[in-house]
């Protein structure tokens, strides 16, 4: 299944579901919704469901990781994030995800309610930038991720013309 992302807020609470295999496609439009999230002067919670997820790439465990930290860092929340998948959980608790959220098993109801954010455009600058701040994200959660995601920073720092985003995206 492709993936995608469903989102719905209310009262200052945001949803995210993600659907599908999620990848550095669907990356721009999280990131710009999370900026909106984060200047609603009534944000009180988020709450992230990776319940339907089939797969997830490093470049997006790396927003999610970003999202915690600034939720944190701006209001002093920890978010929670679902995950009712024995092998989607044990690639969070990997990256140090379980460190930086509230874990849950017990997935979102009403996915219904929740509309899909539309695709956001990126240049290929924009979109080397988001995955260098992904992953500099993951490897400050741990040593594990400081030393699988070094050699990719590395290559992004370089700017060197011909990285193919796709390909390291699915690291």
């Amino acid at each position: 299944m492709r993936g995608r992302i469903l989102v719905g807020d209310h009262d200052g609470v945001y949803v995210l579901l993600f659907e599908g295999d999620v990848r550095l496609t669907l990356c721009t439009a999280v990131d710009s919704f999370l900026d909106r999230m984060f200047k609603d002067e009534i944000f009180k919670s988020v709450v992230v469901d990776l319940s339907h997820t089939e797969s997830i790439d490093s470049t997006s465990l790396g927003l999610l990781a970003k999202l915690s930290i600034q939720a944190d860092r701006r209001f002093g929340y920890r978010p929670i994030l679902v995950s009712t998948q024995a092998d989607i959980t044990r690639i969070l608790c990997s990256m140090g995800l379980d460190d930086v959220f509230n874990m849950v098993e017990v997935p979102l109801e009403h996915r219904e309610q929740l509309g899909e954010l539309p695709p956001a455009a990126a240049s290929q600058e924009e979109v080397r930038q988001r995955v260098l701040e992904s992953h500099r994200i993951l490897m400050d959660l741990n040593e594990s991720n400081r030393e699988s995601f070094e050699d990719l920073v590395s290559t992004l720092e370089a700017d060197a013309p011909a990285v193919n985003f796709q390909r390291h995206a699915s690291l």
